[in-house]
């Protein structure tokens, strides 16, 4: 008799605790998610840490219908964090498994997409088992029932005509929901292309909000690492679309924290305190950060697309020239990337202009070319010790311009800063240019010349002169164009434009094939063949 009691109370206990963890199960997601962790994921150990609770809350809001003010409701949500921070597990599979039952809401209608549809059927087949087992059926099956006639891997409806979708990016058409989830948007290859990352803006921009059920109410939730400065993240960010922001870095920058529109702010306060060092401690994240690359490592762990101090080119191998006048330069180039056009939407033609000299009042080098780019003379003085010439960032612009203005100012930027010879790649729209300029300016004091990069892509023809930065011999004056270069040089190759990028690989080849640009080791070598020049050095040519 004592047995049978102790069994009753047992059972009554199980049963209280059973009611107990319902109820907060429909009161939190992440309490649901705590408790639902074991059928979804049976191998592997539930580790809980901030960023689940930061998230669970923004997603709460989205489901309790919250307002941001009198007018509009909280229904745009963009999420950065780094892999591995189960981010599809929690807002592509929990967060609708939760909101049909524990929530009572089985009539929600999700569109998920991701870049790939083995993807986004996988987190859509997770799903479903959840919300078909045993212990999801026991606590909410009277909620929640699949239906038999539609009853697939990528398509499953309740019968409160409640349905969840999976989609490729590229084929979001036809299907409208209350919840639009896009989970990876971007492949890190397709983020790569800019003709597969422009077609996944364009889904993105022109077909995804009409996907939605209710304009005014229903729910768009994009969640992703950064791949790239003008990937889906981009774009909300720089268009201002509306979206509420979770930034999470996997390691703490205090100079980009900021609260969302909830008031959400990272917990952490030091720089470089990593986000989950439960699941990524620090040796693991310093060993995948190798493995990954700089920029992949930047924008995946970082949620920055362009490593902080820059990728091929960083900012700190730029020397900053701060007397108020530019040195004597033995010769001026310019270097012109065309792309004639008033379309804002299109790249503007680029042009920089640069000046060689060494700084070295003792030493002096002048090569002297002719117009085809051939060397005519070297000139050295004896000295002890050879300095390597520097070569000096002297003017720079980008602009929107059609054939006659583009002409008109690329001469007047060569008459201005006294170039002796402009740069033009030769490709399509560059012939033109330099054909005018030829015909119009024939006689004047530049030549111009057409350059081929044959096969080199443009990534291949920076790397041919980063050594030139590291090696501390190219200088800028403190000037925001200056500083436009530099950053455009510093974002590549996942920056917005590249036009200043190429002229600046462009005039760095041309200086360093003809000579006047060289490293410390081969002036000293060339030093003994100056050795057969003798006399007082020739004046700089130029004066500026």
């Amino acid at each position: 008799m004592t047995f049978i009691l102790l069994d009753k109370k047992k059972i009554n206990v199980e049963a209280s605790q059973y009611r107990v963890d319902k109820r907060l199960a429909e009161m939190s997601l992440v309490e649901f998610i705590k408790q639902a962790w074991h059928v979804i994921e049976p191998g592997q150990e539930y580790l809980h840490n901030w960023h689940i609770d930061a998230i669970a809350d923004h997603l709460t809001a989205i489901t309790e219908e919250s307002m941001i003010d009198d007018e509009r409701y909280y229904n745009r949500l963009l999420i950065n964090v780094p892999p591995g921070a189960m981010k599809s597990l929690l807002v592509n599979v929990l967060w609708p498994a939760w909101e049909w039952g524990p929530r009572n809401m089985p009539y929600l209608r999700y569109v998920c997409a991701s870049h790939a549809m083995p993807l986004a059927i996988r987190d859509s087949t997770k799903m479903r088992r959840l919300v078909s087992s045993e212990w999801y059926q026991e606590r909410w099956g009277d909620r929640v029932t699949i239906t038999g006639d539609q009853n697939e891997k990528i398509k499953y409806e309740t019968t409160a005509t409640g349905f969840r979708q999976a989609v490729a990016m590229s084929g979001m058409t036809g299907a409208r929901g209350d919840r639009v989830i896009i989970d990876d948007p971007h492949s890190v290859a397709s983020a790569a292309s800019e003709a597969e990352r422009s077609t996944t803006i364009e889904t993105f921009e022109q077909a995804i909000p009409t996907r939605l059920n209710n304009p005014d109410r229903s729910a768009i939730i994009v969640i992703m690492q950064r791949l790239h400065e003008e990937d889906v993240s981009g774009v909300i960010l720089e268009k201002k679309l509306g979206y509420d922001h979770i930034m999470i870095p996997m390691e703490y920058d205090p100079d980009r924290a900021y609260p969302t529109m909830l008031g959400w702010e990272d917990p952490r306060t030091i720089k470089g305190e990593l986000f989950f060092p439960d699941r990524f401690p620090k040796h693991v994240v310093e060993r995948d950060k190798r493995i990954m690359g700089t920029y992949a490592a930047s924008g995946q762990f970082q949620q920055l697309p362009t490593p902080e101090d820059g990728g091929i080119i960083k900012r700190k191998h730029w020397q900053l020239w701060e007397e108020p006048k530019y040195p004597p330069f033995d010769y001026i180039i310019a270097s012109l990337d065309t792309a004639y056009t008033e379309k804002t939407e299109n790249d503007p033609s680029a042009m920089t202009v640069w000046g060689v000299w060494t700084d070295d009042p003792k030493t002096h080098a002048t090569r002297m070319l002719n117009r085809d780019g051939h060397m005519t003379q070297i000139i050295r003085t004896y000295d002890e010790r050879e300095v390597p010439p520097r070569v000096m960032l002297m003017h720079a612009w980008q602009e929107h311009l059609e054939m006659p203005e583009l002409v008109k100012k690329v001469y007047e930027s060569c008459q201005r800063w006294k170039v002796s010879k402009l740069l033009i790649e030769n490709k399509a729209v560059g012939r033109p240019v330099a054909t005018e300029l030829r015909k119009m300016y024939s006689g004047k004091d530049f030549g111009v010349q057409l350059e081929d990069p044959g096969s080199i892509d443009k990534m291949a023809r920076l790397y041919s002169v980063q050594h030139l930065f590291e090696e501390k011999l190219v200088y800028c004056p403190n000037y925001a164009w200056a500083d436009e270069v530099i950053d455009q040089c510093m974002r590549f190759p996942k920056a917005k434009h590249d036009d200043l990028v190429d002229t600046v690989s462009m005039a760095m080849r041309f200086l360093r094939r003809s000579g006047f640009i060289m490293r410390e080791d081969e002036v000293q070598d060339d030093f003994e063949d100056a050795l057969q020049f003798s006399g007082k050095p020739p004046e700089p040519l130029y004066g500026i």
